[in-house]
């Protein structure tokens, strides 16, 4: 059963959905970290899940474009519209991430880009672990969480109600090696189209 915050996310981007493409389409840092898990994909025939795909612009794209399966999910009927739109040659489905399920090593690559940090801080650390099962071994996921101080934050952002939450860098890290998971890249970095920052990962599910 979806949760009240994961409805006040899925509705926000309903609203918000061309806005938010508009707002937030192009980015430096994000095409900098996309960049790093396509480079751990085969060169051409990839699974990836894009978690939190939005309209499917630029992650689900590009990807395609690479040459790779995408499966894109998202809370908000109306993102996931657009993206069936604007990438015709990738797989997407209205769900909430944190319900959603796989079989074990399924996909090469998992992206969660500005995505998590709309997930309640209590249950990241399933949603981390469930993607260190999705992948394969060798897979790669690269993502972004929250920066600061730990909380939660419920309130108006571009014109609709949103919810953030995070648990902070050092234990959105060991959540990550609690999963299994090597982390291979971490950075916090401001981003390029508004003043915040978020803590940016590339982790490895080891080999065997």
């Amino acid at each position: 059963m979806t949760s009240p915050t994961a409805r006040i996310v899925a509705a926000g981007y309903d609203r918000l959905a061309d806005a938010y493409l508009d707002r937030f389409g192009l980015s430096a840092v994000r095409q900098r970290w996309l960049n790093r898990l396509a480079a751990a994909l085969p060169k051409k025939g990839g699974r990836v899940l894009d978690l939190g795909c939005g309209a499917g612009i630029p992650v689900a794209r590009d990807l395609a474009m690479l040459g790779h399966y995408v499966i894109g999910i998202d809370g908000s009927p109306e993102q996931i519209a657009r993206a069936r739109r604007n990438v015709p040659g990738a797989c997407f489905a209205v769900a909430d991430m944190c319900d959603v399920r796989f079989e074990r090593a399924t996909f090469d690559a998992v992206g969660a880009f500005y995505s998590i940090s709309h997930v309640v801080a209590a249950k990241q650390p399933k949603l981390i672990a469930h993607v260190a099962e999705w992948l394969r071994p060798g897979g790669v996921f690269v993502a972004s969480f929250g920066a600061g101080p730990a909380g939660e934050w419920t309130g108006e952002w571009l014109g609709a109600e949103m919810f953030f939450s995070h648990a902070g860098e050092a234990a959105s890290l060991a959540q990550l090696r609690d999963a299994g998971l090597v982390v291979r890249e971490s950075a916090v970095e401001r981003q390029d189209n508004e003043e915040i920052d978020f803590l940016w990962i590339a982790a490895v599910k080891p080999q065997g």
